[in-house]
């Protein structure tokens, strides 16, 4: 759970070029991180293009990084280091680290374990279903803002503890993976039996643009509805209920310690993360099995965070000056004390103390609300983290106590503490979900400790058991594919619907597994036009069996019969290409397939199709930059596939927006001829939303489009790259890089490619 400091940094300590930079990436009510505030960022002058022209899409954040900005080189294969690596070796390091209290900064008890679990636990904690993003896989607790948000407070002393282990192994282990493995190893030291453990966690080397909430101040908590319904978040992709928490306020929603209210945020900050309540219940619980809260004092002493700090501050934020600012004088969250009388064990006394004790709301010393027991046997049950001899009463926050006042958290935590057992597998299976949520499937795990149980949020997939179909066969697949029935149009939409599902963010989705035929992915409004293909595809896959005696799978043929459309779309417009094609992937049941896991993966939006949720509050155009930015695309990328995409007739539903040619089903440059063409005028529709016409001078209509559409000639840097694939001289170079770029979606998934 959390631990934050709600009032340690006043806002005149902030720096103020880093706050702007945070701001100005921040203050849009879009998922899509491109997205900037209409306004000057301090009210003053205008210092980026987005203040001085906020209604021009964004294309930053699909800059991707290039392989010489990894300080490791072009050529570093993360896979390849880590197979050196000693995992054993490693383990007895972090032991070692955790029982050796540093003066500079004194560990509780004698044992960094909790420090390092809150870590772990924050590092991973930000990620969210909605749009996969956020979670540990990128390391992303190195930089800012997740460095310096106010619930991380002190963390930058666990990540410097480590420093020395990082130094040792080098690149052997990443940041990402020593960062959530170190309160994985933490658990295991204080008795605890971890589900198991996976790394392959690739460092990233800049934060990941990411719209962490809309508010403008660190715990600011404007994404709440309204003061008559507090309760009711409204920022829905959203996880936490306050910018700069990973989960909620522990003293109670909006500060009030109103635990039936906590018990509803808690509720549905876990659930947009993926936890059930059983999962959340056992999160909570074992999480505050270990260590404690830090509010010893006046927080007003506390300086600011790492990113707020003078050059000359070690890259160190949070010092405090009340008393020696560390050991039994720290001041992190400003709550203060710990939950059970044996902080550094696995154990069942968090729910001993919750369930055989009569708690009352009180104060810390640093002023926030807590909960204590008013049972005189309780007052000195709890050994003093710093001071020998000295015994405390144990304590619980509002988030706490909404375990045992709420009636469905109430019976799960009962069973929990009539059955420690059980409880102890839940909480190993949460943390390790916990963990792993944002890795993707089970092909990109490595190590000796990767569960072999296969687990339906995983989304698992089949492995290959079967001979591949070789050249041959890819051949005449194709052919007996383009024969089936099916148009060009048809098969593109269809192959297109499969793969784009795909998020990079947290590398789910895609075309393996074939779910375009399983439900809920089949029934998705953006995906309208697929059960008139899929049964093709069916056929063609049972004939061929039948005939040759050879398998291929369902998902396999859907990118082959989206392959040959494109094929034959290329050769008709006079430009033939051979788009790659790779063979492996295979088929999950609908039994491996969870659909309330799948909903998230649901498109609200995809510019390439021209579909649109109704309803949405961002601009098309916003939300086409949104989808390719979650498939791993460029801005030339993004260009070239809308381009294509558009005249192969690929809209979902047949939808004639953007489709600026007559000859539909071929791969020509059409497209960006006539988006360039200033002898269309474009007015806005009267009879449609969101919506433009384009014709004569005379109000004739010979197109229609939306802005995902006419922002390719309306902002700059997309028109300089229309205009080169409009040339004359391009037709050769606009099919093979249109080639690249499906290649590239199609295969997003196929990770054993990608090592």
């Amino acid at each position: 759970m959390s631990e934050h400091d709600k009032s340690t940094v006043a806002a005149e300590d902030y720096d103020k070029t880093e706050v702007a930079k945070a701001e100005s990436a921040s203050t849009s009510e879009s998922e899509n991180p491109a997205i900037k505030s209409p306004e000057p960022v301090h009210g003053g002058r205008p210092r980026t293009e987005q203040d001085w022209w906020p209604n021009q899409v964004d294309l930053r954040v699909l800059d991707r990084s290039v392989p010489e900005a990894d300080p490791y080189g072009p050529d570093f294969d993360y896979a390849a280091e880590f197979a050196k690596l000693d995992v054993e070796a490693l383990k007895r390091d972090l032991v070692e680290v955790m029982h050796t209290s540093q003066d500079w900064w004194p560990s509780d008890w004698g044992h960094y374990g909790p420090l390092f679990i809150r870590m772990s636990w924050h590092a991973a904690g930000t990620y969210r279903s909605a749009d996969g993003r956020g979670g540990g896989g990128e390391g992303g607790q190195r930089f800012a803002p997740l460095n310096s948000w106010p619930d991380n407070a002190n963390l930058d002393k666990a990540r410097r503890l480590l420093l020395p282990i990082k130094q040792k192994y080098g690149r052997k282990i990443s940041w990402a993976d020593l960062l959530v493995l170190a309160g994985n190893v933490a658990h295991d030291d204080m008795g605890l039996k971890t589900f198991g453990f996976a790394f392959g966690r690739k460092d990233q080397w800049k934060p990941s643009e990411v719209f962490w909430g809309p508010e403008d101040t660190w715990l600011g908590d404007e994404r709440y509805a309204s003061e008559s319904d507090p309760l009711d978040l409204d920022e829905g992709h959203l996880a936490a209920v306050t910018m700069g928490l990973i989960y909620v306020n522990p003293e109670g929603p909006q500060g009030k310690p109103d635990p039936m209210g906590s018990a509803h945020d808690i509720r549905v900050t876990f659930s947009r993360m993926g936890m059930n309540d059983e999962e959340t219940v056992a999160l909570v619980a074992g999480g505050h099995t270990f260590g404690k809260t830090h509010g010893a004092g006046n927080p007003e002493l506390v300086g600011p965070e790492p990113n707020g700090c003078p050059v000359h501050g070690n890259g160190l934020g949070w010092i405090s000056q009340y008393g020696t600012g560390k050991g039994a004088d720290t001041i992190t969250s400003g709550l203060e004390g710990a939950w059970t009388p044996t902080p550094t064990q696995w154990d069942n006394t968090y729910f001993e103390m919750l369930f055989s004790y009569d708690w009352e709301l009180g104060e810390s010393p640093a002023g926030a609300k807590q909960w204590g027991p008013s049972n005189p046997e309780a007052q000195e049950l709890v050994p003093d983290a710093h001071i020998e001899g000295k015994k405390n009463p144990p304590m619980m926050s509002t988030a706490d106590m909404a375990l045992v006042v709420d009636p469905g958290f109430r019976e799960i935590s009962k069973k929990f503490y009539e059955n420690p057992e059980y409880f102890a597998d839940v909480y190993a299976r949460a943390w390790f979900k916990l963990l792993h949520r944002d890795m993707g499937p089970t092909s990109r795990y490595l190590g000796p400790d990767v569960p072999s149980e296969e687990l339906v949020w995983q989304d698992p997939v089949p492995a290959v058991d079967h001979e591949l179909v070789g050249e041959a066969e890819i051949a005449d697949l194709k052919a007996r594919l383009l024969a089936a029935g099916p148009t060009v149009s048809q098969l593109v939409h269809t192959a297109w619907s499969a793969a784009a599902s795909y998020r990079d963010t947290d590398k789910r989705g895609g075309a393996n597994g074939g779910r375009i035929r399983l439900e809920p992915q089949r029934g998705w409004a953006a995906n309208a036009g697929v059960d008139e293909v899929i049964p093709a595809i069916e056929k063609v896959k049972a004939d061929f069996e039948a005939e040759t005696g050879k398998r291929v799978s369902f998902a396999d043929l859907v990118v082959l019969a989206g392959t040959a459309a494109v094929e034959k779309a290329a050769a008709d417009a006079g430009v033939p290409v051979t788009v790659g094609f790779t063979p492996g992937r295979t088929d999950a049941t609908q039994e491996q397939t969870d659909p309330e896991n799948f909903r998230w993966l649901e498109p609200k939006a995809d510019g390439f199709r021209s579909y649109l949720l109704p309803g949405s509050k961002l601009q098309p155009e916003q939300l086409l930059v949104d989808k390719a930015f979650t498939l791993g695309l460029t801005a030339k990328e993004m260009t070239v596939l809308v381009g294509g995409l558009r005249v192969l007739g690929a809209n979902t539903g047949g939808v004639q927006h953007g489709v600026f040619t007559d000859r539909v089903g071929v791969l020509s440059q059409d497209f960006f001829r006539t988006v360039l063409d200033l002898g269309i005028q474009w007015r806005t529709s009267r009879d449609a939303e969101d919506v433009y016409e384009g014709g004569g001078a005379d109000g004739s209509v010979a197109h229609t489009a939306t802005a995902a559409d006419l922002v390719f000639n309306s902002n700059a840097i997309l028109r300089g790259i229309v205009e080169v694939y409009s040339s004359d001289d391009a037709a050769e170079q606009f099919a093979q890089d249109f080639a690249k770029a499906w290649t590239k979606v199609m295969d997003n998934d196929r990770f054993e490619l990608k090592r």
